[in-house]
């Protein structure tokens, strides 16, 4: 109750309009991924919106646990939010102990991108397909770099594995650039990431992209089949999207949600998405949250029919 007057009040009176200060933006991930771009462009558009800055704060670790734990301890005042892709609130708890992270930990704003995920070898790579891939790794072991222990990128890999057999070796990265890195370097046999991550690399020609982990193409790079279009059984679909604490007023979330709407227009964002190869998917508070739901209770499914424990 307390919660809500406030709310009326900070939005009602002129003396007290919300925003009347900075707003925090947690970026859970790396300086100069494809999540740090994203919400770089979506706080600059929903600081013009707001009238307030947004300014972006970085707390990478834990494939986005850290960074959403600091979100979850946060006051509910609209002031801090955070910009994440679904894991450290679907995949993670299930993965990790007492992460204290979920669905319910959070208040979901708006669902900003989808995060096509996909593998990624060396332009000089005899691999062209996923199953060139899946062939090699049925001879010996194949190495490959994610953004993260347990992250979507790797959990795609495992479905691979379950679905054709083979041994792959998980070598986890804080970021999709470093696994990139090492791989353009020799030293990993594939990376599996976000194709916005990666789009830099092949399209420079320096990388190859060998399949997809979604129901659909990427569309900036059309001729690259989706894994189920290989003949493999291996969908991991992946979103990212705006967050404020639990219990934050929802006279805020509304107003929120329309800033995310705004940022989500601007010509820098749209800009942004073609650079990096981003795919924008608006979607408001409750088909948001919903989707969070649908993908946590999927993931428990799942990682449990992989054999994953907690640990």
């Amino acid at each position: 109750m307390k919660r809500w007057l406030l709310a009326c009040l900070l939005l009602s009176s002129p003396a007290l309009a919300w925003p009347d200060r900075p707003i925090t933006l947690i970026n859970p991930y790396a300086t100069g991924s494809q999540a740090d771009a994203v919400s770089r462009a979506l706080a600059e558009g929903m600081a013009a919106d707001l009238g307030q800055p947004v300014v972006l704060v970085n707390r990478e670790g834990g494939s986005g646990v850290v960074g959403l734990r600091v979100l979850a301890a946060s006051a509910p005042d609209g002031y801090t939010l955070a910009f994440s892709a679904l894991v450290p609130l679907t995949i993670q708890p299930h993965l990790v102990k007492d992460t204290g992270l979920g669905p319910e930990a959070i208040a979901p704003i708006c669902n900003v991108t989808e995060n096509i995920l996909g593998v990624a070898v060396r332009a000089d790579s005899p691999w062209r397909s996923l199953n060139d891939l899946v062939a090699e790794a049925k001879r010996r072991p194949v190495s490959y770099g994610s953004p993260g222990p347990n992250s979507a990128p790797a959990i795609g890999i495992a479905r691979i594995a379950r679905a054709m057999g083979g041994e792959y070796v998980h070598v986890p990265y804080r970021a999709d650039a470093q696994a990139l890195l090492e791989v353009r370097a020799g030293r990993l046999d594939a990376g599996a990431v976000v194709v916005a991550s990666a789009a830099p690399m092949v399209r420079n020609g320096e990388m190859r992209l060998i399949g997809t982990f979604s129901l659909r193409r990427h569309p900036d790079f059309p001729d690259v089949p989706t894994a189920r279009e290989q003949g493999i059984e291996a969908v991991e679909l992946s979103a990212g999207g705006l967050y404020a604490p639990r219990g934050t007023p929802a006279p805020l979330l509304a107003r929120l949600e329309a800033a995310c709407a705004a940022g989500m227009r601007t010509e820098a964002f749209k800009t942004m998405a073609i650079r990096w190869a981003v795919l924008p998917e608006y979607l408001g508070q409750a088909d948001f949250a919903a989707r969070l739901r649908a993908h946590y209770d999927d993931h428990a499914v799942v990682l449990k029919s992989l054999g994953v424990q907690p640990e």
